[in-house]
């Protein structure tokens, strides 16, 4: 990592009527010389959008690349890892929860999922295309590119949620970190396991189960993440039966072991890790508790 990148992240929270569809709005700026870039990796999370003005980043998820030279990117639901490079940017990043997916999105989450895209190039996300395109002006102006995100969402927040109020129950279930099952989730709600895992492939992009085990890994992760003085035998969750198992999901969630990610530089994620911790009180958006419209 160059010894000169500088990483600055503000987070904003959605207005009321916007917050159960996004975990935030955020704006990062990457200070790198001209010409260098940054590595860093991105966590397992719902979905995203991200629109950058500056140096186009490069991305790749499960070894398929993204595609290059776009002013946005957008990404389904994430089990993996997404490994990224970026030069001197500024990036606005909107992360889309289950019910934001089933809002402002018109395909099936799990038809998305481990995926990164050209949203101006996807039918399903033809919508966004105006945003993309309007959301820069000739200097940067973070409070006019905020006014503009959150006035292009709040004229559509109208268009109805179907499946709504079952959408809310299980995110609720699946993020209670008391929850270790389906037949939890199910006792949770008082839904069929069947109509729990159309839900969770429809809006979630996943089927319950891979659900529950990214949670248990993000709480353990971020809890590290958080206290760095941590042994990971500190931060496992205790829905893990041994160290093993929580390396196992490691390796699955990350594509490397505890061990490589501690050594690997983060330059990116650490600062977005605190500032969203400080600013909406979950350090990575997979822990972002679901709210209800009208609360």
């Amino acid at each position: 990592m160059p010894a000169d990148c500088r990483v600055k992240v503000r987070f904003h929270q959605p207005p009321l009527a916007l917050r159960p569809y996004f975990t935030t709005f955020y704006l990062t700026e990457i200070d790198i010389p001209e010409g260098q870039r940054v590595q860093d990796h991105l966590h397992p999370e719902w979905a995203n959008l991200r629109l950058f003005q500056g140096a186009m980043p490069e991305a790749e998820i499960a070894g398929t690349k993204g595609p290059p030279g776009i002013a946005a990117i957008g990404t389904g639901p994430t089990s993996t890892t997404i490994r990224f490079t970026a030069g001197r940017c500024r990036i606005w990043g909107i992360g889309l929860l289950p019910l934001g997916w089933a809002k402002f999105a018109r395909a099936p989450a799990h038809l998305w999922a481990d995926r990164i895209f050209d949203p101006c190039a996807e039918p399903d996300f033809a919508q966004f295309g105006p945003l993309i395109e309007g959301v820069f002006g000739a200097c940067p102006d973070e409070a006019g590119e905020l006014e503009r995100i959150t006035a292009f969402f709040a004229a559509r927040v109208d268009m109805p949620v179907p499946d709504e109020d079952r959408i809310v129950a299980i995110h609720g279930a699946i993020v209670d970190p008391e929850t270790g099952s389906v037949a939890d989730v199910a006792a949770a709600t008082g839904l069929a396991s069947y109509t729990i895992e159309r839900i969770c492939r429809r809006y979630f992009g996943f089927a319950p189960r891979l659900l529950l085990r990214r949670q248990r890994f993000m709480r353990s992760l971020s809890q590290y993440m958080l206290d760095p003085e941590l042994k990971w035998i500190g931060a496992i969750d205790g829905h893990y039966h041994d160290q093993a198992q929580f390396v196992r999901d490691f390796r699955r969630f990350m594509g490397m072991t505890p061990r490589a990610y501690v050594a690997h530089p983060r330059p990116v994620l650490s600062a977005v890790m605190r500032a969203r911790f400080e600013a909406a009180g979950a350090a990575v958006q997979a822990l972002h508790l679901p709210a209800r419209t009208g609360d």
